[in-house]
């Protein structure tokens, strides 16, 4: 039987995540953070927010998604 290939969820083959993980908080605080931040974004196409807000910040996109979805709907019903 073939060994089954299991998914890396974003992590590399030692373990470790591919992607860099801040408090985005931390960086906004520093007058420099947006442009560290946003050279970060460019060289690695992504960084995780780690904070205690990094949660509170996804259910406000969830929600918007959501009001986008509705908003979306109303104007293809209405043509």
């Amino acid at each position: 039987m073939s060994e089954r290939n299991k998914p890396h969820n974003g992590r590399d083959n030692d373990g470790n995540f591919r992607v860099k993980q801040v408090d985005l908080d931390d960086v906004q605080a520093d007058p420099d953070g947006e442009d560290i931040l946003r050279d970060d974004v460019r060289q690695g196409g992504a960084v995780a927010d780690t904070g205690a807000l990094a949660g509170e910040r996804a259910a406000e996109i969830g929600r918007r998604v959501e009001e986008n979805r509705e908003d979306v709907r109303r104007v293809v019903e209405e043509r």
